[in-house]
This record gives structure tokens, sequence and C-alpha cells, in this order.
């Protein structure tokens, strides 16, 4: 905002630092034209940040749990995602949508869901999951600076993670993936919460030999495949893991693309871990049971290393 006039905040309880107090201090240092708290109405937000993009200024608007979506679904995916090609480049939407996605923390079926999935579904958006503080500025700011809307889902169960963020103008590429840990043995996939649940799961294989590379996708659009294959390229063996529901999602893209790109290179099925086809409970225990965790992701591995892929009959 110091950087771009142009750049405003519309929301709800914005002047109060937001529900989980990510805008804290905005409303003092930019004041209430640049920083809009707006009604209890998602279709009014979604609505006013795309008449403010097409106006010229570069809203970033916030849905305060990405479940809200429900309630504006129509404004994204019909008109902003569209509103480029069906003007034949006319109008850019320069907009942002931030929310708090995923479960972990017991909010409950209509407060926990992770809704990433729904998006990757849509021509015309960009979508950034980011996993680390570095990585949720880096890739905020270059949501930012996209003439595309882009979605960014920040995961809640992460709000209170620490670590280093660079100085200065920090700006992490969308479609790039990140290499959170090098391994010969076998590559895992995650986003968001389910990185550092990855890096958990290796430094446990790690402990019984089995080297693990962790790949942080950061976006599902773009998404960068290339880093995907060169990995599965050199371990031969892929799982992929997502918070999502597992009857569709993500991890079933990324494992298609596998199968289809490096089928040759595979010495095991790709496995996925992922969600209950559940709503969420609220209780910790049963969330815990249809959740993702490092431990199903190390039985996942296992099963994948014990697999002898056998050469098919002449």
């Amino acid at each position: 905002m110091d950087r771009d006039p142009t750049v405003v905040l519309i929301g709800e309880d914005l002047r109060a630092g937001g529900v989980f107090k990510t805008t804290k201090g905005l409303f003092e240092r930019f004041g209430p034209v640049r920083v809009r708290d707006t009604p209890i109405s998602e279709q009014a937000i979604v609505g006013a940040a795309m008449g403010a993009a097409m106006g010229g200024l570069r809203p970033v608007a916030e849905i305060m749990f990405s479940d809200f979506y429900a309630t504006c679904w129509d404004g994204v995916v019909n008109e902003i995602a569209k509103a480029r090609y069906m003007s034949a480049g006319r109008l850019t939407l320069p907009l942002v949508i931030r929310s708090a996605n995923g479960g972990g923390i017991g909010f409950g079926a209509q407060h926990s869901q992770a809704t990433e999935n729904w998006a990757m579904c849509v021509p015309g958006l960009k979508i950034a999951c980011p996993s680390t503080p570095g990585d949720a500025v880096g890739l905020l700011a270059a949501a930012v600076r996209s003439d595309d809307p882009v979605l960014v889902f920040e995961h809640k169960a992460l709000y209170g993670v620490r670590g280093e963020v660079p100085d200065g103008d920090h700006v992490v590429p969308l479609g790039r993936a990140g290499v959170r840990r090098s391994g010969a043995d076998v590559t895992l996939v995650g986003l968001a919460a389910t990185v550092p649940m990855c890096l958990a799961a290796a430094a446990d294989l790690a402990a019984a030999g089995v080297e693990a590379e962790v790949i942080d996708l950061r976006c599902l659009v773009p998404l960068d495949a290339a880093t995907v294959l060169e990995s599965v390229g050199r371990t031969g063996r892929l799982v992929v893991v997502e918070e999502n529901p597992g009857q569709l999602g993500w991890g079933a893209a990324v494992a298609a693309l596998v199968a289809e790109e490096a089928f040759g290179d595979l010495r095991a099925p790709v496995l996925r871990v992922s969600g209950g086809n559940v709503p969420l409970p609220v209780a910790k225990e049963l969330e815990a049971e249809v959740s993702p965790s490092a431990a199903k992701v190390v039985a996942a591995v296992h099963r994948a290393l014990d697999h002898r892929r056998v050469a098919p009959v002449a």
C-alpha cells in the first residue's frame, strides 16, 4: 500500500484488524478511504472489488472464511473470472481476494473447509496457497501486482507460525514451486498446511533411512508441473498430500499429470493422502481421524516403497 496508492482493502471488521488480526494497524495507517469496512455481505464485498478493479484500483478483498465463497460464488466464477476474456482484453481485473482456509483447529463443518479446489476448476483465476510467513508476504505481493484476479487461500492453522521474512520488496513469483527438502527415494507434494506435515513425515522417514523430497506447490494456478515431474523422474515415487476430500481435489490433478507425463519413471503407483469424504467434525479427535497427518504420509510412503512393479507378460 505504501508502494502503490491504487491498492485498497475491502472487507469485514478491517478497522479492528480482521478476525485473525491480519490487517491490524492498516486502518490507522491508511485511513477510511483505503481501508473500507463492509456489511456482512460477501456478495457486496466481491461486487465492490470487481467494480473497483474495473475502475482502475487494485483492491484486496477479504472473505473472512473461504467457506463463505459459497454465498458469492456467482460473482467470482461468472463475472470476475471471465470479464477479461469476454471483453477481448478491454477490461482487466487486477484484484485479490484473500480468505482463511482449511481445518485442523476445531471450527466445524461450516468454517473448516479447504476450498481451493472450487477455484481450481474455474478458468481465469490464479490460486496461491502459502505455507510459510515469507511466502505469505511474497505471494501476496505478486498477487497484488498481477493484472489477473488472484485468490489467496491463507490456512488458518498457519497464522500462528513464525518464520523469516526477507526485508525490502519481497515478491515470490506465482506458479513457482519450492523444494523444501531434497531426497532421492520418494517425492512428497504438499500445499499450505500439508507442507509442514510432509516435512515432519520426511524427518521420521529419514530416521529409517528413507530420503523424501518435499515440494511445496505454493500455487495451484499456475501449476509448476516441471518441478514435480523433474523430482518424480529422479525418485520414481510420488505421494500427494492434500486436505481436501479424496473424491476429487488438486491431488488427483497432480496424480493424473504424473501418470500421463511420467508413467515410465514410476516404480510404484501414485498415492494420495487426503481428507475424508465427510463434513469436518468439531471434536479434535474426530477431525484428526478424517484429516491427513504426518503418520498417514509415512504409512503411504512405506506402501510405495514396498511396491514391486512387475513387468508385463509378452
